[in-house]
């Protein structure tokens, strides 16, 4: 797959992107949560019991959907993830590569900021490219969407790809909509359900 440059992109909003990839869901897919904006908008665009929303550290949303990928492999996964919080986690992409789980599509939101702890700039504003780190790092599939509507074609391409899919998106940097429930034990229970793993009370 060959990757338009991030220059060249929409610069789009993440509800809006986020609203659109929960819409395509059809099959209780899992979908994981960065921490912040990401969940925050992951919850006000559809709370579903196969969400999980990441609260407070950072990097992790890949990692977290690359096990439950692995524990999960006829479950489609996917992983929504802040540029700042992929930054901090690089070689998970090396990881996701060599493993290649066949259900796993990740989303790189990519404001160029760290928004919730002041808006001081990433190295993805200037020097960094996300996806060509990516695909530098085995993640042969692996682009930057042009638009809202190349976004929705890639995450259909996704549903039916036979290995992990990589989508990045500009985003602006709007606060994200809503906030989660920050109730850890909930969120697991919630998701564990979601998955299968654990009976209602």
């Amino acid at each position: 797959m060959t990757s338009t440059p991030a220059r060249n992109t929409k610069v789009m909003n993440r509800f809006d992107l986020t609203s659109r990839l929960v819409a395509r869901l059809r099959n209780e897919e899992a979908v994981i949560g960065g921490i912040g904006n990401t969940n925050f908008d992951l919850w006000a665009a559809g709370h579903r019991p196969q969400n999980w929303y990441m609260l407070g550290s950072m990097g992790l949303a890949f990692p977290i959907a690359l096990g439950v990928a692995l524990a999960q492999p006829k479950r489609r996964v996917f992983a929504l993830e802040g540029d700042g919080s992929l930054l901090m986690q690089l070689g998970t992409l090396s990881t996701i590569a060599t493993l290649a789980p066949r259900n796993l599509t990740m989303v790189i939101m990519d404001n160029g900021i760290y928004q919730i702890t002041g808006a001081q700039p990433t190295p993805a504003a200037t020097t960094a490219d996300l996806v060509a780190i990516a695909q530098a790092s085995g993640l042969s599939n692996s682009t930057w969407a042009a638009d809202e509507e190349d976004f929705e074609r890639l995450i259909d391409q996704s549903l039916t790809s036979d290995g992990p899919t990589l989508i990045g998106v500009r985003i602006d940097d709007k606060p994200g909509t809503g906030t989660t429930k920050r109730d850890p034990v909930q969120i697991r229970e919630n998701f564990m359900r979601g998955m299968g793993v654990r009976q209602p009370f």
